[in-house]
């Protein structure tokens, strides 16, 4: 079933454009996305399996076009496709944000875009952002990878691309796979070292954040900076 053979009032898109798109429930603006389920399936209850399978929009919006080909109904290129455009222009919109004002003016928008960059990796990602004088993101990098359970970060390598950047401050981030958005103890004095090395060239960690699937933790915000 497509979208125009539902009835007129539960069609989503002539419901957004009477009503708004606040009308809409996250399965039906999935469904204008979508326009089309399959044989057995109308597009609305594709929709649902996409959220229940990957926990929601902000799961979803974790997922890779690899991960999406386990959804029958999505296993050609184009609906896949789609998708993902739909992920990068939400990391892109937030990272145009992030650019044009200091990211304490918008903390949420920072753990969004680290999730967004970071949540779905199976293996756990160091990255950093570094920002301006006035706290402006200039780059996002992604500086160390490792296993499931630990990476390797080097503060000398840390530090150097702080200058090369000519970054005032930084924002320290990485992925817990698990799925627990929890400092270990580890995270804790691997932050104070780099808070240390990054001191010694007059560049200020402003945070680190400990991103998982739908979860994101801010060290600063708990006290552990």
């Amino acid at each position: 079933m497509i979208l125009k053979d539902l009835p007129p009032d539960a069609r989503p898109r002539e419901k957004l454009l009477a009503r708004g798109p606040a009308a809409l429930g996250d399965a039906e603006l999935l469904a204008l996305l979508l326009r089309t389920g399959m044989a057995g399936k109308n597009v609305l209850a594709l929709a649902q399996e996409l959220l229940d399978t990957f926990g929601g929009i902000a799961g979803l919006l974790n997922t890779s076009a690899e991960d999406l080909k386990r959804i029958k109904g999505l296993g050609g290129p184009a609906k896949r496709a789609e998708l993902v455009a739909v992920l990068e222009l939400a990391r892109r919109a937030l990272a145009q944000q992030l650019k044009s004002r200091t990211v304490f003016d918008s903390p949420d928008a920072v753990k969004n875009y680290l999730q967004l960059q970071l949540a779905a990796r199976p293996h756990e990602v160091f990255a950093v952002l570094f920002l301006d004088a006035q706290h402006r993101l200039l780059a996002m990098e992604e500086l160390f990878r490792g296993t499931l359970t630990q990476t390797s970060v080097y503060p000398r390598e840390v530090v150097l691309r702080a200058l090369h950047h000519q970054a005032g401050a930084v924002v320290l981030a990485h992925n817990h796979p698990s799925g627990v958005a929890e400092p270990s103890r580890a995270d804790e004095a691997l932050t104070q070292t780099l808070k240390a090395a990054l001191a010694l060239v007059d560049v200020r960690v402003l945070d680190h954040v400990i991103v998982a699937p739908g979860a994101a933790l801010s060290m600063a915000e708990r006290g552990l900076l």
